[in-house]
């Protein structure tokens, strides 16, 4: 195994100043330039970071981060922080909106801040400045033995070996996800950031993935058309409730109810959307199970492996067709016609607002404070921690009721 790169800081400096998201844990440096976007706690959070250790950061607060996402941490590892070089200098705001560049100070040193804009040019070739009283002696023996002392990855966090993993990569996991058994639970939910391919047919394998775009060029038509369709035949003024029990009691639907309907289509929706992914997206499959374990991977086990695979976070148009279809179905033997029709294009403007959230959740990049931010931080702890609730993702008001919201998390106040 070829031994890992080192990094000089002045390297890291040049890499960060030219847009580069490096950090680091002890002398362990990584490259989260490609994941910034998609940090639930924002891009800005880790571009303040960048250059910096963030070791202390991961045990909170404002956040304790979980065994999944240390392990995914190490996905970005690109090597080691020379001996003695740990110390990246960030660069700090002034009063005036410019910025500084806090100068790292070496014992019995003077502290100094320079305007950014003064020595930019020489710190991104790799150059410092420091001023001290006098010279500092330097023990080269400390600094061989720093050298030779290997760095020690977080225990928390072990890594997926791709090529000794449970399943070859290099093939279609669908059929292979079925005989790992009693491991399978585990294996799951242990995410990895790398794209999945589900079938050995490239045109099965089209008709598993979509864009998220997609989503909404295909139904939102069919959602104006449908809300169209429903508010007219309701002006007609022959649509009543309970008509098929008794026509001196039956109660008219008027026109002007078209809206209340649709929202309680979408209120409906999101119960539905709960229930699905509580009692079928997260059923246990039986260890002994092959079939039920396929499908599970199939339905949405596959997301939580790679849950920032971006073909993936949508459900694509031909298999909702059947489902919206069933529901459809259900909905005209329950109903008149032109009433389950309204309930109906008003849940699947749901499911539409749904999907878009689903996508936005996880590659969106929320501004802070706003309902978006804090439902993306509370999907993120489903994917990699509380697997066993936080199911609603458009609202978390179903978790109330039913007790599956994910706990606040707390710190104790050190002495």
């Amino acid at each position: 195994m070829a031994a890992p790169r080192s990094f000089s800081a002045a390297e890291v400096r040049a890499r960060c100043a030219q847009g580069a998201c490096l950090v680091r844990c002890h002398r362990r440096l990584y490259d989260l330039s490609g994941f910034v976007r998609l940090h639930p706690g924002g891009e800005q959070l880790l571009r303040r970071r960048a250059g910096t250790d963030v070791s202390a950061a991961l045990d909170g607060p404002p956040h304790r981060h979980s065994a999944n996402a240390r392990r995914w941490l190490e996905q970005y590892y690109v090597g080691e922080m020379e001996p003695g070089e740990e110390q990246v200098p960030p660069a700090a705001p002034d009063l005036g909106g410019r910025r500084k560049l806090a100068l790292p100070v070496p014992p019995g040193g003077t502290a100094i801040t320079v305007p950014n804009r003064i020595c930019h040019r020489r710190f991104t070739a790799g150059f410092s400045f420091s001023f001290q009283s006098q010279p500092e002696p330097v023990d080269e023996k400390e600094v061989d033995a720093a050298a030779q002392t290997p760095t020690q990855m977080d225990p928390r966090c072990k890594t997926v070996d791709m090529e000794k993993d449970l399943v070859d990569w290099q093939k279609p996991l669908l059929w292979q996800v079925g005989y790992l058994g009693e491991k399978y639970d585990e294996w799951v939910h242990q995410p990895v950031d790398r794209p999945i391919r589900l079938f050995h047919s490239d045109f099965l394998e089209s008709l598993s993935k979509t864009a998220w775009y997609v989503v909404f060029i295909v139904w939102a038509p069919v959602v104006l058309y449908l809300s169209w369709v429903s508010y007219t035949s309701l002006a007609q003024g022959n649509t009543r409730l309970f008509s098929s029990f008794t026509s001196e009691y039956s109660i008219p639907v008027h026109k002007y109810y078209f809206p209340f309907i649709f929202l309680l289509g979408m209120f409906l929706w999101s119960l539905l959307e709960y229930l699905i992914h509580r009692f079928v997206f997260h059923m246990k499959p039986p260890a002994s199970n092959y079939y039920l374990i396929t499908l599970h991977f199939l339905l949405h086990g596959q997301h939580h492996k790679s849950p920032f695979d971006s073909s993936r976070l949508v459900f694509p148009p031909v298999p909702a067709s059947l489902v919206i279809g069933f529901f459809y179905g259900i909905l005209r033997l329950l109903l008149p016609e032109v009433l389950g029709l309204s309930v109906f294009v008003g849940g699947l403007c749901g499911y539409v607002i749904y999907d878009m959230m689903h996508y936005y959740l996880h590659y969106g990049s929320p501004k802070k404070g706003t309902y978006l931010y804090g439902l993306k931080a509370y999907h993120v702890k489903h994917h990699f921690e509380h697997q066993k609730s936080g199911f609603g993702i458009s609202t978390r008001f179903w978790d109330y009721p039913f007790q599956t919201l994910i706990p606040e998390e707390t710190f104790e106040k050190e002495d």
